[in-house]
């Protein structure tokens, strides 16, 4: 046999894109130091039947259970491509006309090329600007931008290490995650059913075992389990929505598109425009109320304010009913469907099902839209068997979800070394990023160092929401409410809290706060800034302002917010570093394993913990031992498998012999009362985390603190247009642009990663290759629309709106309603003009700028206007005439964007 198919080695690697509780593991098998294959890791069933309890679910004559081994995702496969892609960041970069000591030139980042420089440059220009910086305005002068889904490192995880080393130096201004994929259930269904930290249904326990018993009709709203979930757990959704259908449960799709799940699962596809999911559910509240078929005696001990909902949808508060009709003409729903679906759903024991993120919580005024569901489950009596909210992104142990592990006894969790934001003993994480683990007193007892180690790194004392990074630097000013979790010590007059509540919400915060310094100095290890977020084209413009003097980027790849750094450090994959990984979510076992390069560093790259240690070594002795605890990375690994509680059920000896250890299955999980059913039963001595411990159909946290917001206030409404966003079909700006974009979590990448993984790009619903050779990101259109626009599938189009122009490729098609158009989230950035014009399709650079609602701080990146042109051959013409740059740069056929066409010489 050719020795190609005998690999050197084998290791198990995480396909983790979203941090450390996701993904799960695979085999990479290696040959002469190079990466040859990636494929699905295989458990020992023999070891995992005798000693880990699988799990299983039996329901109406048939079982659903664990794989033998992990369902890998496309881009888990590919990832080979990823690891030695042309984009790959393989020395230390400075832009050419960045000079420290001379002219700066931030006008023209995005627009300046590279040049290679040595590590010793790199790492004393950084450290030389962090001093500087440091002594002419302060330390919270420097943002750190710390926060993304990156790969699923731990002892050097991909985002965090800065932090680390800028807590040593007195501080730091801290970009503060909002809670993105999370906005309307966060700023709206918490102040229904409370159900902390992030106003999802909590707890999740046994949700799909009594959904499968007890169910009969699945509702996934905006949701696409056959594609969100792929970067989190695998394709266990795929799997699970089958065995549903096999065992007679009938799906039902309520979304803009016949998306990939829907094109497998759904017995009916209901597309209602992108934004007007509210409409459609006060008309189904309108039918229920009208027709007497909602649970009233439920209602009448589960729930407070009903009647001032029962007020507002019937139209005696205002003057307008709710009826089907009404909402008809929103939402685009004909009449007779939206009756049929409330009268069908009134006769069935149903739940709905989500995927997380995307255009149905992630639009303007995604608040009413989410409060509103919550609301419809509690009047078909939530908490009952077989009524619930199911979140499919997340197939884990981390909520309690079916099965349980021994939580009590062992925490599969590996903590972050270079993270000096976890709480230590009941403190505070100001980052609150709730699924990130605390110090726990088990831990604490197994490795007594770390409760020293995290007190070396005190919280910074200014922060700013992401979705406002960019007008806090334009504008030199920020405000928002909420997002807002440190202890009092740390900030004056701030809420002392262990989680995120719904009453802090309403706490008003600045920036900059007082006697801090605005931000001169950007350092990210998370450069999707203009890709994910809101307006990204105002981003490009925040990085290109002259207060921010210095810009550091560091990570593997050379993409989006890179284009915008003066010096850029090289980061290794996690395929090239030893690591300790939890597997929480892969949708088979929960296992933790240790992983070992499959491959040398690309070029010069380095963990993400050494880049910073580089950076420390050079501000002195002082800073690198703080920084490093003279600690190798073998022994970061040791220590933390020490301090996981692993070691007392397998020996570190044994461990590193297998690789691998699988947590056993709590027994009885399955005995554990489902969701909120325990609520359900006694509501009185089983309170929700409301103020009242009722549902609240009138929210009295916002009848306390702001009953007057029109676009939130205290029962849900249909807001038409408001301050803050006017992105109907309504509306005057629909004349010229007439089209909603929707934009949704994209099949072939996790947000930002993947883009360059060239078996994926060969698929036409992930790159469609334009007359030039060019592959463009695809643009779905409804044939209709193309039609009236002239379009035809394959052309090169351009999306637009007054925030700017990206070019994308038509992809005509029938699964898209009309009125609409669609382009995933997260291309990589190809700016032609930066902040006005992209070719690489990054629709988030002309998303809106505003806020989900002006007191809601979350963003709103789908359901919003712009036009769909055919590009002419004039209009490309005047484009390479008049930025020849842009066009001049190399771009690789079959991976697009690379480095070769950002160097210099």
């Amino acid at each position: 046999m050719d020795k190609k198919f005998k690999p050197d080695k084998q290791n198990i690697i995480s396909f983790s894109l979203m941090g450390p509780e996701s993904g799960g593991p695979c085999l990479v098998d290696s040959t002469d130091g190079r990466i040859t294959r990636i494929r699905p890791y295989h458990y020992d069933k023999e070891y995992t039947d005798k000693y880990c309890n699988p799990w299983k679910i039996e329901a109406r004559g048939s079982t659903f259970m664990a794989p033998d081994r992990v369902t890998i995702t496309p881009f888990g496969l590919g990832y080979k491509s990823r690891v030695y892609s042309k984009n790959r960041v393989r020395y230390p970069l400075k832009r050419v006309d960045w000079d420290p000591k001379g002219e700066r030139n931030p006008q023209n980042r995005g627009k300046s090329g590279y040049v290679r420089i040595s590590w010793d440059e790199a790492a004393q220009l950084v450290a030389d600007e962090l001093v500087r910086i440091k002594e002419t305005y302060g330390p919270e002068a420097v943002l750190c931008q710390a926060d993304m889904h990156g790969e699923g490192k731990h002892v050097a995880p991909s985002h965090g290490c800065p932090n680390r080393l800028l807590s040593l130096m007195g501080g730091y201004t801290l970009q503060m995650r909002n809670m993105d994929s999370w906005e309307g259930w966060f700023w709206g269904a918490k102040h229904v059913w409370g159900c902390e930290p992030v106003g999802e249904m909590m707890p999740m326990t046994n949700l799909y075992p009594d959904i499968a018993k007890n169910a009969e009709l699945l509702l996934f709203w905006g949701c696409d389990p056959e594609t969100t979930p792929l970067g989190v757990v695998s394709q266990l959704p795929s799997r699970l929505c089958s065995w549903f259908t096999k065992i007679g449960l009938k799906s039902v799709y309520v979304c803009p598109d016949l998306n990939y799940g829907a094109a497998i699962h759904a017995d009916k596809w209901i597309p209602v425009l992108p934004g007007t999911d509210a409409a459609l559910q006060l008309a189904i509240a309108y039918v229920w109320l009208t027709e007497g078929t909602y649970e009233k005696e439920y209602i009448a001990t589960h729930a407070y304010g009903f009647d001032k909902f029962e007020d507002y949808v019937l139209g005696r508060e205002d003057g307008v009913p709710k009826t089907p009709a009404w909402a008809s003409e929103k939402c685009g729903v004909p009449e007779w469907t939206i009756k049929a679906l409330a009268r069908d759903w009134a006769k069935k024991t149903a739940s709905i099902l989500h995927a997380n993120g995307g255009g149905y919580i992630r639009g303007p005024y995604a608040t009413e839209p989410a409060r509103l569901e919550v609301m419809l489950l509690g009047m078909r009596a939530v908490g009952k068997p077989g009524v619930h909210q199911a979140k499919m992104i997340e197939w884990n142990l981390w909520n309690k979800d079916f099965p349980l592990p021994y939580q009590g006894e062992f925490m599969p969790a590996v903590p972050h070394i270079a993270d000096p934001l976890r709480p230590v003993e009941g403190d505070v994480d100001p980052s609150i990023n709730m699924k990130r683990f605390t110090l726990t007193p088990d831990q604490a007892k197994r490795a007594p160092e770390l409760i020293e180690l995290f007190r070396q790194f005190p919280a910074p004392k200014q922060f700013i929401p992401r979705v406002l990074i960019h007008k806090a630097i334009l504008e030199g000013h920020a405000e928002w409410y909420g997002l807002q979790c440190f202890s009092s010590s740390q900030i004056p007059n701030a809420q002392n809290c262990r989680q995120p509540t719904a009453e802090y919400e309403f706490e008003k915060i600045v920036y900059p706060r007082e006697g801090c310094s605005r931000v001169h100095m950007m350092w990210t290890d998370a450069p999707c800034q203009v890709t994910c977020w809101n307006d990204g084209n105002m981003s490009i413009r925040a990085m290109q302002h002259p207060d921010i003097e210095c810009i550091v980027a560091q990570h593997p790849w050379l993409e989006n917010d890179c284009y915008f750094a003066d010096i850029i450090f090289p980061v290794s994959t996690k395929h090239e570093m030893n690591d300790l990984a939890s597997d929480l979510s892969s949708g088979a076992f929960v296992s933790v394993y240790l992983e070992e390069p499959c491959c040398p560093p690309v070029g010069e790259s380095i963990s993400d913990f050494d880049v910073c240690a580089k950076v420390a070594e050079k501000l002195g002795k002082e800073y690198y031992d703080a920084y490093t605890c003279n600690m190798s990375e073998e022994e970061r690994v040791r220590f933390f498998y020490k301090a996981s509680g692993c070691e007392e059920r397998m020996s570190w000896e044994e461990f590193r012999k297998k690789k691998i250890y699988v947590v056993p299955c709590k027994p009885d999980a399955q005995e554990l009362p489902a969701g909120l059913y325990e609520f359900f039963k006694d509501p009185e001595n089983n309170p929700l985390t409301t103020p009242t411990g009722l549902l609240e159909y009138s929210s009295t946290h916002i009848e306390k603190y702001m009953p007057d917001d029109p676009e939130r206030p205290p029962v849900p409404r249909w807001i038409e247009r408001g301050e803050t966003h006017d992105e109907r079909l309504s509306s005057p700006r629909a004349e010229k642009y007439s089209l909603l974009c929707m934009s949704n979590h994209g099949r072939w990448r996790m947000h930002a990663q993947c883009d360059d993984i060239i078996w994926n790009r060969e698929v036409e619903t992930m790159k469609i290759r334009g007359k030039d050779g060019y592959q463009y990101e695809p643009v779905w259109l409804n044939t209709a629309e193309a039609e009236k626009r002239g379009i035809r599938h394959g052309d090169i189009v351009k999306v637009f709106n007054e925030r700017g122009t990206v070019l994308c490729g038509a992809y005509v098609t029938e699964r898209l309603i009309p009125h609409t158009c669609y382009v995933d989230h997260g291309a990589r950035l190809d700016p032609i003009i930066p902040g006005v014009l992209d070719r690489g399709g990054c629709i988030n650079s002309i998303c809106p700028t505003a806020l989900t609602s002006k007191n809601s701080t979350g963003m709103a990146t789908s359901g919003y206007l712009v036009e769909v042109q055919k590009v002419t051959d004039e209009e490309m013409a005047a484009w390479r005439r008049d930025y020849p740059g842009a066009f001049a740069r190399k771009i690789d056929p079959a991976a697009g964007v690379c480095l070769e066409g950002w160097l210099v010489g």
